[in-house]
């Protein structure tokens, strides 16, 4: 590629973060931006880390915020403010040969400031130490005096109490010790960074500094995606650990030419029978053990929402909070109803979740889920919290009946490619119940929708179609789940 070079670049405490990740990555992102895939995930975990940014400043209300994207002028006005009164200074900025940082806070102490970084995580990462150093190195060229470099992360202990005190929310870790021989390699990492920008692109082969310690958004143009949904690679072969890329360096790019002793795992075993022959493997076993379940039968499914900044009274960070249910009933066979609930985004929805959950699965029967940890785990968390609800939670909880494991060790079609989820599972039985067409088609969409629901500045209009989409995909994964048990039972 021809590229025009920069003997001296400008650079910012995250350009050098790129590159300690891998020099790569740096050169792609300054001269080919591009190439780079940003996922919905990104951008959702970077809108949390802002809120709990802006929510750390607000515990220091006579504190100052270096605002705009002008950044000279940002230098300029965190000099003229040190220059004043001691104060709280958020996004302090400050240069030094070149390497330009923002401190998240900046806390007055008696002979100095308190140098903050504030995370959304639940506690002190490695490469935190990393960007920590970098914002202290520049500090101190810039002759900023600190007492203490501290990282503020999010408390997973911290009970939110309600009404809008956070007091208690964040866990303040001083690592001023932890990063003060780190500080002496920052003009290197500068130079580093200097030099691989001023060059080629780097020959650099992907490796495990693709996913640490964040996820490259370029790992399609260093190394193209195996697609396990176009062919058999190896690939497909369920927990396989390094055999897939054995096998694959040995030359076998498609598992139905693999020779069978190759595989002494049951499992690998049949997945590669069932690819060879291209027939649907159904253990009559599976049939047996649900006909022997009786009526009613309720098949239910759960969406919840995991905050890192608790929104009511009684939950915790990153607590799974669930806000809707879907339930089908099948009182006798083939006779089916269908209720639903949805909270209204503004409430806790915990207990008219749990009170319309017990109405819905009544007394006796069955009760249905795929991947029964997750719905068990929210019930008897609810029925911690709510003890007069306990006793009904825990009787539905004991009925519980796991489809998972009765597909995973009775079924296996070949286009399920080594996958039992029910989005892998579902096309194989009943192709017409695809989530391609909804608007919302999977855990994440549903709480990034939830979440617009609890807006306040989400139009009546948008929150209605919004709703409407929830409850058709919630309904879809319990319909699902119908289809699988009935197709198990009777083999069609």
């Amino acid at each position: 590629m021809n590229t025009t070079k920069i003997k001296r670049h400008g650079l910012s405490k995250s350009r050098i973060l790129l590159h300690r990740q891998c020099p790569k990555r740096l050169w792609l992102k300054v001269y080919h931006p591009e190439l780079e895939e940003i996922d919905d995930g990104n951008q959702a975990r970077f809108a949390t880390g802002t809120y709990v940014g802006e929510l750390a400043q607000q515990h220091y209300p006579d504190g100052v915020l270096i605002d705009g994207d002008n950044l000279a002028q940002a230098v300029i006005d965190t000099k003229a403010i040190l220059a004043g009164e001691k104060r709280p200074i958020f996004e302090a900025t400050l240069q030094a040969d070149g390497l330009l940082i923002r401190a998240d806070l900046m806390l007055p102490d008696q002979n100095g400031y308190r140098m903050v970084e504030v995370k959304s995580s639940t506690s002190v990462k490695d490469y935190y130490l990393t960007d920590a150093a970098i914002q202290s190195w520049v500090a101190q060229q810039a002759d900023l005096s600190l007492t203490s470099v501290e990282i503020a992360h999010i408390n997973n202990s911290f009970v939110y109490p309600g009404g809008g005190d956070y007091q208690g929310l964040f866990h303040y870790a001083d690592i001023s010790e932890q990063i003060s021989d780190m500080k002496d390699a920052v003009p290197d990492w500068i130079n580093a960074a200097r030099e691989t920008l001023s060059g080629d692109e780097p020959c650099i082969n992907a490796g495990s500094q693709c996913a640490e310690p964040f996820t490259c958004p370029f790992m399609s143009y260093c190394s193209p995606r195996i697609d396990v949904a176009d062919g058999y690679p190896p690939e497909v072969l369920p927990r396989g650990g390094k055999l897939p890329a054995i096998l694959r360096a040995e030359g076998y790019i498609d598992l139905r030419d693999v020779p069978e002793e190759r595989l002494d795992n049951f499992n690998h075993q049949r997945v590669w029978r069932v690819t060879k022959s291209g027939q649907t493997e159904l253990n009559p076993k599976a049939g047996e053990i649900l006909a022997e379940l009786p009526y009613p039968r309720y098949y239910i499914d759960f969406e919840t929402i995991n905050p890192a900044v608790p929104v009511w009274a009684g939950t915790r960070p990153y607590m799974q909070v669930p806000f809707q249910w879907s339930c089908h009933i099948e009182t006798a066979k083939g006779v089916m109803t269908h209720c639903a609930f949805l909270a209204d985004g503004q409430s806790d929805p915990r207990r008219p979740f749990a009170m319309s959950l017990i109405d819905a699965v009544g007394m006796s029967g069955p009760v249905f889920v795929y991947n029964a940890p997750f719905e068990r785990s929210r019930m008897q968390e609810l029925a911690e919290y709510y003890p007069d609800l306990a006793p009904a939670l825990e009787a539905a909880i004991d009925r519980i009946v796991d489809l998972l494991p009765i597909a995973r060790e009775h079924y296996y079609h070949p286009d399920m490619r080594g996958s039992w989820s029910i989005k892998a599972v579902l096309p194989t039985i009943a192709p017409d119940l695809a989530y391609d067409n909804l608007e919302v088609a999977n855990g994440g969409m549903a709480q990034e929708a939830f979440s617009e629901i609890m807006h306040p500045k989400t139009l009546p209009e948008r929150s209605q179609q919004l709703s409407d989409a929830l409850l058709l995909y919630c309904e879809r994964d319990t319909l699902a789940m119908v289809r699988i048990a009935h197709y198990f039972e009777n083999g069609s």
